[in-house]
């Protein structure tokens, strides 16, 4: 791999660690469609993402932590359990055309519902989902977009929002499931056999980029008002996904 490739595989990485740190998720939502168009292998991008994952995570969940909902986390965990396994075998025997397609069709998706979510709930002030039963399937769908994607944060901001949590639980949770899913599917790439020597050598160039990005995104977080910038992150999440659209010859 040339210099060149290293330095925007880095710049990638550091791109998608200052969205996590700065709006609380969007990480591999961001780094994975850049090194998509980077042409970097998808098992060497989903285990690279995976790693960066867990050190941001590892990094932010302390001051979060007594803000989780830990009736909720235990559920979230038990059932992102189940899922890594599905996504593993969706990585495994699943086409990268079809893999590659199907998030960029999941990108439109989530940033459209993103964008139009906050106009929804200016109407709709309860919760949407108030049987404690649903945590499980967005727990199972964060296991497979998890060990596919490295999007099993997703499904739990998805599952947030419907329930309506306050900003502080919704950061303290999300960030906790961030660290416990992040656990669990790195070591589910790593049994899987997705680990490789380019994306650990990755990783290891990529470890002062995401450092300098954590403490960037938590300074520029106190600063910079999110709310106006979280939709310029989803805009820019959707022209990603009609990108990954694009035959890249």
């Amino acid at each position: 791999m040339t210099i060149s490739s290293i330095i925007l595989v880095v710049a990638a990485v550091f791109i998608g660690a200052l969205m996590r740190t700065m709006f609380g998720f969007g990480e591999a939502i961001v780094s994975m469609p850049l090194l998509a168009l980077l042409h970097i292998p998808l098992n060497t991008s989903v285990s690279l993402i995976g790693l960066a994952g867990l050190t941001v995570a590892s990094l932010t969940v302390v001051s979060g932590w007594r803000h989780i909902e830990r009736p909720v986390l235990f559920r979230l965990a038990a059932s992102t359990v189940i899922g890594i396994p599905a996504g593993l075998a969706l990585l495994h025997y699943a086409p990268s055309l079809i893999i590659t397609s199907a998030l960029g069709v999941f990108l439109i998706a989530y940033g459209g519902y993103s964008l139009l979510k906050q106009r929804l709930f200016q109407v709709v002030d309860k919760p949407l989902l108030n049987s404690k039963g649903w945590v499980w399937p967005f727990g199972f769908a964060s296991g497979v977009l998890g060990s596919a994607y490295n999007f099993n944060g997703v499904p739990v901001v998805v599952y947030g929002t419907l329930r309506r949590w306050n900003p502080d639980r919704f950061r303290g949770t999300l960030q906790a499931h961030f660290l416990i899913s992040g656990i669990l599917v790195v070591t589910g790439h790593a049994l899987g056999g997705l680990w490789t020597a380019d994306s650990l050598i990755l990783y290891a160039y990529s470890i002062p980029a995401i450092l300098l990005a954590t403490g960037l995104g938590i300074f520029m977080n106190k600063r910079i008002p999110a709310k106006k910038f979280e939709r310029y992150l989803f805009f820019i999440i959707m022209a990603l996904g009609v990108l990954l659209l694009i035959p890249h010859d």
